[in-house]
Formats: structure tokens, sequence, C-alpha cells
């Protein structure tokens, strides 16, 4: 997967937005080479996989350094965003930060949102990353942050509800809708969106649309691909998967879930949802509901003619700095042990996806710990021609435009040309302003 990453060289030069509100800093504290005493607050998100995971490479750390204590801060993804720009908004924000792909947009227009994690080489071993990795972190030439690992979202199935209902995983479109047909039979769906997530739903959609057009929804400097027609192509897809019963409608998921994520509902759990769309690097929260070996990793679902093109990948996180930290050398040592550490590796696994480190992948496969479904996901990926996402594809208020039209049609509030052309209009109006 690593030579789709050339797509993404020109980021770097293309981050343009506004920061938020950001408080004006005078200048960073310089670092000096040595490593001393102090207290680091680390923050990030995930499911309980990867908070304990963590929580124990943390526990190595402060064995190898204990004069460097580090202070965590987690939760899960909902609004952690917006906990983060507040943060940042005022200089509050910890030390080292786990980061989203379009944070660097939101946040780092200019690269100075971020610590120059250039002036920190002496602290980071950036020889285990190609020069296409670490281009996903740089912005204005600066090295804002460094990849964890790179992702693409799959396609998972609850393997004992398909073998009972002697069902095959979909391999096109329309075996997905043929299953919706045999699963409705029995009052379960093959598949599901969590609500949680935002822009899931839409996701899948982007990717028949793709196929089908060959354009892409978002491009890399930040322009819509699509036309009116094509978001309107997407929606009427989405709505078929209601209609035929693939996933379950919006209402149907609140009243059942209410504000459960779909891998804490007992609609997974229980086997009456038998599928879920989710990214590779987060996938093990959904495989540790469920018994051993009962989670699979589907085909990716090709057109009529067979054509895979469509699915996307992007870096599923990345380590970043404060601009504002006291501590960049402890920071930043802390940070190429979280990268870089073989020990460190073995105790993180795959909880955020197959390290982009030559030193962390290299342990694990050494130790056999190449395995699971994040490592299937990643290698059926290697095999597609897929999409590097653009980072303005990510953005909060880009999400909210999907998800109004999506629940729109869900609720049978308006019609798939009418919410075609709102959110044609809403995405235009917002990318225009700003790249300004």
């Amino acid at each position: 997967m690593k030579n789709t990453f050339l797509k993404a060289t020109a980021l770097c030069c293309i981050f343009t937005l506004s920061a938020c509100g950001k408080k004006d800093q005078t200048s960073s504290t310089a670092p000096d080479g040595k490593l001393d005493p102090c207290t680091i607050r680390f923050s990030w998100w995930g499911g309980d996989d990867r908070h304990e995971a963590t929580l124990k490479a943390i526990e190595l750390w402060n064995k190898m350094h204990p004069d460097i204590k580090i202070t965590p801060e987690y939760g899960g993804w909902d609004g952690w965003t917006e906990k983060v720009t507040s943060q940042l908004s005022g200089g509050t924000e910890p030390d080292v930060m786990q980061i989203n792909y379009d944070w660097l947009v939101a946040m780092s227009p200019d690269g100075k949102g971020f610590y120059d994690l250039n002036e920190l080489k002496d602290q980071i071993d950036l020889s285990n990353f190609s020069d296409d990795v670490l281009s996903f972190g740089k912005v204005g030439g600066k090295l804002n942050a460094v990849t964890v690992s790179v992702t693409g979202r799959g396609l998972f199935y609850n393997s004992e509800v398909y073998c009972h209902l002697n069902a095959e995983y979909p391999r096109t479109w329309d075996d997905l809708f043929a299953l919706g047909d045999k699963f409705g039979q029995n009052g379960l769906y093959p598949l599901d969106l969590d609500i949680q997530s935002g822009g899931t739903a839409w996701y899948l959609a982007i990717v028949y649309v793709q196929q089908k057009t060959g354009r892409e929804f978002i491009t890399m400097d930040g322009e819509l691909g699509f036309t009116v027609d094509d978001i309107k192509t997407a929606l009427d897809f989405y709505r078929e998967t209601e209609d035929r019963h693939v996933i379950r409608t919006i209402r149907t998921r609140t009243d059942e879930d209410g504000n459960a994520a779909l891998y804490q509902s007992q609609e997974f759990i229980g086997g009456n949802v038998a599928g879920v769309l989710e990214w590779g690097s987060s996938v093990g929260k959904y495989e540790s509901v469920l018994p051993d070996g009962v989670l699979e990793a589907g085909p990716f679902i090709t057109d009529e003619n067979g054509n895979s093109g469509g699915w996307m990948i992007k870096p599923s996180m990345l380590y970043a700095v404060s601009k504002n930290t006291e501590y960049p050398d402890e920071a930043a040592a802390f940070i190429n042990f979280l990268l870089n550490d073989k020990e460190c590796a073995k105790i993180l696994g795959t909880s955020r996806g197959i390290p982009a480190s030559a030193s962390a992948e290299q342990s694990l496969e050494e130790s056999g710990m190449l395995t699971g479904l994040a490592q299937k996901n990643d290698a059926m990926l290697e095999k597609l021609d897929t999409i590097t996402i653009s980072p303005y594809m990510e953005l909060s208020r880009m999400k909210e435009f999907y998800n109004t039209a999506i629940e729109e049609v869900s609720y049978g509030m308006t019609d798939t040309s009418s919410a075609a052309q709102e959110m044609y209009d809403s995405i235009t109006t917002y990318l225009e302003k700003i790249k300004k």
C-alpha cells in the first residue's frame, strides 16, 4: 500500500485553511537535546482495546524513564475533535497528541499549529519512515506530525450468523442487496453503518459512485469532484440500502441502540446486525466484543464488471507535539518510543493499525503478531487501485453536510434530488470560503 502514498506528496503545499480562534503564542521552547525530569500529558481517542494497550505501553515507558512521567488523557471519538479544538484555542492542549488527518488542515494551515518535528530529529528516528509516509504530516515545509499507520475502511462480518443462514460474503453491490432480502426474512441485517462515526454511511455511497464514474468525491486540493447528479446517485444508493433491508434506518438504529456506538450495541453483539464497515486500524473494538475468530474480513465490493476501484486509504492517525510544550525533547522521545521501540510495538500490536514504522512492523512480524483483521484488511487493500482520501473530506463541517443529507433522506424529510442540490451548494460554498 505504500506505493499509493505518492498521491499525497502535494499535501504540504495545499493546506490553506484558517485556524479557528487559536491563541497567539510568542515562541516555542527550543530543544536542548537533553531529557530532563518532567511530566508530559498525552492524549488519544479509541476503543477499549487501544486504551488498554496504550496504558500498558505507558507502564513500560515509566520503567525505562522513571523521571519523565506520562499523564494519559483518553476517550471515545465522539466529541474528541471539539475537545482538542477547544484546548488548542486556549493553549491548554497536551504535550503529545494523537491527531486526525484533517486536523492538519483545520488546526495548522500554515504549519505553525504544531511543533515542527524537523527540529527534534535528535529524538525521533525518522529513518523508519519513507518520504511518502512522512509527507502526510508535512504542512508548509514543516513536519507537524508523524503517521502512525495507514488504513482504509473494510467490510467485516459475523461468520457465525452468515454460516447459520448459509450466506456468502458479498462481492458485488448486487450481492449486497440480495443479502438484504435474505437476511430480512429472518429479521436480521447483513451490514450496518455506525451513526456515531461521522460520515460512515456516506463513505460507502462515495465508493459506489467513484467506481461508477471514476471521479473522486473531493480532490486533494479541496475541489468538489462530484456533480449534483453524482451526489443524487450516492443518496439513491443509500436509500436503497435501507429499503432493501441491507442496513437499518436511522430511526431504527436510534430506537434500538440509543446513543450507543455500534460495537457497544446489543444488536451487533447479539448478531442481529451481522456486518460493519470500519477502518482497519479501529476494527479491534468490534473484534473484542465477539467470541474469538467470529468476526472476519470480507472482500472489497466491486461493480458488476469486477471494478474494485473507488476504495480509499488515509493515515489512520498521526502523533504531534504541542507548539506550546515546555518539554519538546521529552515529548519527541516519547513519540519515538511509541512509534519505533520494538517492545512497545509488541504491546500496542495492531490497536492503531499496521505500524508505518519499519522498526515496529519488523518487531510485529518477528513476533508473529502481524495477524488479525487489521493485517488482512491491509493485505487486501494493497491489491486494489486505492484513492488517497483528501483531508478536506474529513473536516467536521463537511461531515455535517453528509450526515444532514443522509438523515433527511432516511427520515423521508426530502427527496434525493433536493438533498443532493443542498449538499452540493453547501460543500461548494464551504470549500470556497475556507480556501480564501
